[in-house]
């Protein structure tokens, strides 16, 4: 598809994964983007996975119309944008490959590439292509350590390689309209805290990098290409990372039996009640409870209270909510408000354990907690007290 005179989108769209890295489910699939720089020379950036080679070369080859690639600028070694780069080099033998210096232990452990074939670049290295060119801007661990990102100086535009992804498949037009922004967001901020949560502070440091660099189009690896709602992507993924959120609340629980199920209904009861913003993710109960997984720590990015309610299990955290809160520690999470809950029928544990958990972490606690034993019922628990607890009310 063609995005400007210069610029034209090759990537495919994959609605048959169900889960992206094996962990993180796709209810609206994924696009993988790749694109082409056509000038006197002709600049491909990044591939696409592997299984879409008849799709992907068709693309490319419907571009260029019978000439060569030139080069292959390499933004980001993850397979999902590289698995394809060996292919490419059969087809055009004498493309270059463009990536910087952390790429190269990469590109020979994955597709045997020689340091004879790359050109190597560095932070602000330009390349010209005739009547355009392209600069290239390190952003490590954004979010592996060979990241970084390609800018086409005359045009603007930013090709982002990970950054300002999503999931979810593009339509035919893959440029943004007035409306992309907020049907992509929830999927925004579930890529990003799926994927790129752990390294907000990376993040930030190549925000800062590209504060000054004018950007009026940017070209992701994943999703739209965005060019009317740049500000907009740009200020969430500034938020994202500096962990900044709106006041409410993300309940996570497991439940065996359907105890903690019940506390945790009635909880999301009163603060509906209280008109208290929520979201309720059960990790156990169904079988998608990946997904339950993923939606938990998008809400997590999204709102400044966890809620989390675990029955003692083997004295200790039901696996699947211990298994959540190792996810938030992985990621780094700061200034967020923490309440557990649970219930038990002999020994009560898994309260006292996810506060300490929580603590490890910095949360402020706002209670102790509650557990009840054996089965829930309204006597055991002052539930709308504790919601108003919760809701600082």
């Amino acid at each position: 598809m063609k995005i400007s005179d210069r610029i034209y989108s090759v990537g495919v769209n994959d609605d048959e994964k169900v889960l992206f890295e094996g962990l993180w489910p796709l209810p609206y699939g994924v696009s993988y983007n790749s694109y082409i720089v056509s000038d006197e020379k002709i600049a491909l950036i990044d591939t696409v996975e592997a299984g879409f080679e008849d799709e992907y070369l068709a693309n490319v080859k419907e571009v260029i119309n019978g000439r060569k690639l030139d080069y292959l600028v390499v933004n980001h070694m993850e397979p999902d944008h590289a698995s394809l780069i060996t292919y490419m080099l059969v087809e055009y033998p004498d493309m270059k490959v463009v990536a910087n210096a952390k790429t190269l232990p990469m590109l020979k452990g994955y597709h045997n590439v020689d340091e004879d074939r790359v050109l190597v670049v560095s932070e602000g290295q330009e390349i010209s292509l005739g009547q355009t060119t392209l600069r290239f801007h390190m952003t490590p661990m954004v979010h592996w350590p060979e990241t970084m990102v390609t800018y086409l100086v005359e045009e603007a535009t930013l090709f982002s390689a990970d950054a300002f992804g999503t999931f979810g498949t593009v339509g035919d037009n893959i440029v943004d309209d007035e409306n992309t922004f907020e049907e992509y967001k929830d999927e925004m901020i579930r890529y990003y805290s799926n994927i790129v949560g752990k390294y907000g502070a990376p993040v930030q440091t190549a925000l800062k990098k590209l504060a000054g660099v004018r950007i009026d189009r940017i070209c992701s690896t994943h999703g739209p290409v965005w060019e009317k709602n740049i500000a907009d992507v740009i200020a969430l993924y500034d938020k994202m990372s500096r962990y900044e959120v709106e006041r409410g609340v993300c309940i996570v629980y497991g439940s065996m039996y359907g105890n903690t199920a019940s506390a945790a209904d009635a909880l999301a009861l009163e603060l509906e009640n209280m008109g208290v913003p929520y979201a309720i993710h059960d990790l156990a109960g169904n079988n998608e409870s990946s997904l339950e997984l993923s939606g938990a720590l998008r809400d997590v990015f999204k709102y400044d209270t966890i809620v989390v309610g675990s029955p003692t299990y083997n004295g200790g955290i039901f696996p699947p909510v211990e298994g959540f809160m190792r996810a938030l520690s992985a990621r780094m999470i700061k200034n967020r408000r923490f309440f557990a809950f649970g219930s038990y029928t002999w020994a009560a544990a898994s309260v006292k354990l996810l506060n300490n958990m929580a603590q490890d972490m910095s949360f402020e606690l706002l209670d102790e907690g509650f557990a009840f034993p054996q089965a829930y019922s309204k006597s055991k628990c002052d539930m709308k007290k504790i919601a108003a607890l919760i809701a600082g009310k």
